[in-house]
C-alpha cells in the first residue's frame, strides 16, 4: 500500500471551496512526510482551471517526487449536491483533467437510480483511455449503505467502475466498516480514504444521512480514538489491498494541515507497512496505482 494525502486537509472543514495552504506548500508538506501522492480536488485544480496551470502543477508534484492518486474535478461532488451527478453526463472535460494530472482516477457522485445508467457510459469512455470511476461510501447518496453499495456496483457492471472504502461515513450511516464489510467490498476497492470521527450526542458537528437523520460527531485527528484504523489497515491487508490510502479529512481546526499531514502519516506507518516512496519523473510506471 502506498500513502496519498488528500488536499482535503488544506480545507476549511465547512467550505470545501476555500484552501487554506497553497498547492507547492502542500506538496512540499507531502513530500518531507513520505507520502507518494496527493488526491486532487478542486479547491487546488478543478475542470475549470486552466490546462496550463494543471502542466505546471503537475511538474511542481513531479519534482517533488509525488503522483496524483485520484482528481475530484469539481466542486459539487464533494459537496455531495445533485449538481454532483452532472459530471456523469458530461465525463470528457474530467477525463481530461486525469489525464493531464497523468492520474488514472476519477472520483463521481450518484443520488438517484436515474444516475446507474450515465455511470455505465461514463465508464465506457473512461474505460476507452484507460481510466478509472469511483464513488466514495457516502452519506446522502447511493454509497450510504453497504448492502445497497454492493447492489449499485452490480447494476453499473463496469470493472473500471468502483469503490472509495472510507469507514467514517460508514460509521455516521450506522454500517460495519470492520472486516466483514471490507470483505464484500474488496472487488471493488479501488482507493481508501481515512478520516477520524466519535460520535456522540454532544457531537458538535451534525451529519445528514438518508437513513439515519442527523448524526451528532466531532472530528478528531487519526490516531486519537474513534475509528479501529489498525483493524481497517489488518483487514485491507488480508483481502491483498495494495493500492493508494489517502488521509482525507479536513485539519485546520486540528492543529492545521502540516500538523496533521505529519502526524497522520506517522501514525498510519506505524500500524501498517507501507511502501517507501519512490522519486522519479511524474507518471513513472513505479508511482501509479495498481
Amino acid at each position: 500500500m502506498k500513502l496519498s494525502l488528500s488536499v482535503r486537509v488544506a480545507e476549511k472543514f465547512s467550505d470545501k471551496r476555500q484552501a487554506v495552504m497553497s498547492l507547492s506548500e502542500l506538496a512540499d508538506v507531502a513530500a518531507a512526510e513520505g507520502y507518494h501522492a496527493l488526491c486532487m480536488r478542486a479547491s487546488q485544480l478543478g475542470t475549470h482551471t486552466p490546462l496550463d496551470q494543471v502542466a505546471a502543477a503537475r511538474r511542481q508534484l513531479g519534482d517533488r517526487g509525488l503522483v496524483v492518486s485520484m482528481v475530484t474535478g469539481d466542486f459539487p461532488i464533494p459537496e455531495n449536491s445533485v449538481e454532483g451527478t452532472a459530471a456523469l453526463r458530461h465525463i470528457t472535460p474530467y477525463l481530461n483533467l486525469a489525464e493531464a494530472l497523468d492520474a488514472d482516477l476519477l472520483r463521481v457522485t450518484m443520488k438517484t437510480a436515474d444516475d446507474i445508467e450515465c455511470a455505465r457510459r461514463a465508464a465506457d469512455e473512461a474505460a476507452e483511455r484507460g481510466l478509472r470511476l469511483a464513488h466514495q461510501c457516502h452519506n446522502s447518496s447511493l454509497f450510504e449503505e453497504v448492502d445497497r453499495s454492493l447492489e449499485v456496483l452490480q447494476q453499473v457492471g463496469r470493472s473500471n467502475f468502483g469503490l472509495i472504502y472510507e469507514p467514517a461515513n460508514l460509521e455516521l450511516c450506522g454500517q460495519d466498516y470492520g472486516a466483514a464489510t471490507i470483505e464484500k467490498l474488496a472487488p471493488y476497492i479501488f482507493n481508501v480514504y481515512l478520516q477520524n470521527q466519535r460520535l456522540g450526542p454532544e457531537g458538535e458537528s451534525l451529519m445528514s444521512t438518508w437513513c439515519r437523520g442527523e448524526v451528532p460527531f466531532d472530528q478528531i485527528p487519526v490516531g486519537a480514538g474513534g475509528i479501529d484504523f489498525p483493524g481497517i489497515m489488518a483487514s485491507l491487508a488480508r483481502v491483498g489491498y495494495d493500492g493508494f490510502v489517502t488521509v482525507h479529512q479536513a485539519s485546520a481546526g486540528l492543529g492545521g494541515p502540516a500538523e496533521a499531514a505529519q502526524q497522520s502519516a506517522r501514525y498510519l506507518r506505524s500500524i501498517a507497512p507501507f511502501q517507501k516512496q519512490v522519486t522519479g519523473p511524474v507518471g513513472s510506471a513505479s508511482q501509479r496505482s495498481s
